[in-house]
């Protein structure tokens, strides 16, 4: 069956694009060329797999299934090749992590600096989402790896433990709430709030609780990180809810008081996460290892 990479990444981009032509152009080939390629290796699989119509080329049933096949060996290969590298170069790579707030911001700055001074031929493209998108990513091959709060869906995906992040609920000394002896979530849900950036997943992450509150999340005041957030709440602006770690880390006077949030929800527990940790290229595994050690 005499199928090589090329025509594996030509027929990709053939169904990604919709038409011979623009795969060809993507694959750096002549659409004669192309096309005899994809005539070649029907008829060498023995099987249609694009279907052509007025609209453009599709992948026929048998097509589908030859372009999942086609994805996985291709990724093989470029895992080989990376692996491979190494020897010839020295332990070298580009490693997708993604990652939710409380990893960013409370964990990771430290963990990241030590690694890449440590490994001065890897670099690390860290980018913040919500758990839920960082999960579908992993499973498109879109990251390496993922942080991730223990909330979400992970059948299919590894995981490994990273850190305990609790959440808090910081309120201003002079405040209503401040003299409550245990105020809950649907109490503070009443008052006003300070908040990170609307597209920060943490903040996303509240605004859903709320509404499964049967509440709305009112955010007067945006801070750009969780320090941001507790000098906000001490000067009275609203209430906060920030990571443990975060209030761990304070070094000034608390001038606001700090409690608990008893809700499932915020009792989070963060986890390492990839489609699989043994497949990752060796560089992504060395980070993978470094953020699991203790």
């Amino acid at each position: 069956m005499p199928v090589d990479l090329i025509d594996l990444r030509l027929y990709l981009n053939i169904v990604q694009a919709g038409n011979i032509t623009a795969g060809a152009r993507l694959s750096h080939l002549s659409l004669p060329a192309a096309s005899a390629r994809i005539r070649a290796m029907e008829a060498s699989l023995g099987v249609e797999c694009l279907q052509r119509s007025r609209r453009g080329i599709s992948p026929t049933p048998a097509g589908q299934a030859l372009a999942q096949h086609a994805r996985v060996l291709l990724q093989q290969a470029e895992r080989m090749r990376h692996d491979l590298a190494e020897y010839a170069q020295g332990f070298k790579g580009r490693v997708r992590l993604l990652c939710n707030t409380s990893a960013l911001t409370e964990y990771l700055p430290e963990l990241l600096a030590d690694f890449v001074h440590q490994h001065p031929a890897i670099s690390v493209d860290q980018q913040e989402l919500t758990s839920l998108r960082i999960t579908h990513a992993l499973r498109q091959d879109a990251a390496d790896i993922g942080i991730i709060s223990d909330a979400v869906d992970t059948h299919d995906l590894q995981t490994r433990p990273f850190r305990d992040d609790p959440l808090v609920l910081v309120i201003p000394l002079d405040h209503p709430l401040a003299e409550h002896a245990a105020p809950c979530f649907n109490d503070a849900l009443r008052h006003d709030f300070v908040g990170l950036s609307v597209h920060s997943a943490l903040a996303v992450y509240l605004e859903e609780q709320a509404l499964h509150s049967g509440f709305r999340l009112t955010t007067r005041l945006r801070a750009e990180g969780f320090d941001g957030v507790l000098r906000m709440v001490a000067r009275g602006a609203g209430l906060g809810i920030v990571p443990r770690a975060t209030i761990e880390r304070w070094q000034a006077p608390r001038t606001f008081r700090v409690v608990t949030l008893n809700e499932p929800w915020a009792d989070r527990r963060l986890l390492l996460c990839a489609r699989s940790f043994e497949q990752l290229p060796a560089y992504a595994q060395a980070l993978a290892d470094a953020l699991c050690a203790p």
